[in-house]
């Protein structure tokens, strides 16, 4: 199912300068592009490699880095505001049927000293959501992360926190990858992470994990909305 319209541009991977900011050849030019996703990405990352982004207006970049070419000519979302749009325009659309009947309540919810992507209203009852990208493939697995994240174990904790005061929470991982079929944590990536994912599923925080592709025309694909998932 099409999630997504996207008016992409085709580039070539140059490099990343920082965090943040790439380097990507597009018609000919060098322009510098916003990288949303915070994770490492060397698979992805590497010189020559066709990518897509999409323009954009004002600041210090020109282009956005949404994704790269990756199997049967799909691509790889590696663009977290992408992958957020993709979720929310599934649940609106009733695409997920483990969020059947659900709607967003509120966006950016504040939890402690920290904030939780979504609030979610569920036939009447509230579900406490974070989403987390993971775009780091082995064989029809899609993974996260690919590297320590602090906030990841501080929004993991949160979850824990909230499901045993009594609340319904959950995680779901955003398989951005082309042909993926399960996920799984990657212990070398964040072993703490693994952990932590082991204890909210033992104290019953739902995990779940959906996929999406990128296809050549800009069309963003619902693959799978319910991953096989392995802690």
């Amino acid at each position: 199912m099409i999630l997504l319209k996207l008016p992409i541009i085709e580039g070539e991977f140059i490099e990343r300068i920082n965090r943040f900011v790439g380097l990507v050849r597009i018609n000919g030019e060098v322009k510098r592009t916003l990288i949303t996703n915070t994770g490492r990405l060397e698979e992805f990352m590497v010189k020559g490699r066709k990518c897509f982004c999409i323009a954009k207006q004002g600041g210090k970049t020109d282009f956005v880095l949404v994704a790269f070419e990756d199997r049967n000519s799909k691509g790889a979302v590696i663009d977290t505001r992408t992958q957020t749009r993709a979720f929310e325009r599934a649940i609106k659309l009733g695409l997920i049927s483990w969020l059947k009947d659900c709607y967003i309540k509120k966006r950016e919810v504040k939890i402690g000293d920290s904030r939780l992507d979504y609030l979610l209203e569920c036939n009447g009852e509230e579900i406490w959501v974070e989403i987390k990208s993971a775009v780091l493939r082995e064989g029809e697995y899609a993974m996260y992360p690919d590297c320590p994240s602090l906030r990841g174990q501080k929004h993991i904790r949160e979850l824990i926190k909230l499901r045993e005061q009594g609340k319904r929470t959950m995680i779901v991982f955003i398989g951005a990858l082309p042909d993926v079929k399960k996920f799984k944590p990657y212990i070398k990536g964040d072993p703490e992470i693994a952990k932590l994912l082991k204890e909210a599923k033992a104290k019953g925080v739902e995990i779940k994990a959906l996929s999406i592709s990128l296809l050549p025309s800009g069309e963003v694909l619902l693959e799978r909305d319910n991953l096989e998932i392995e802690i």
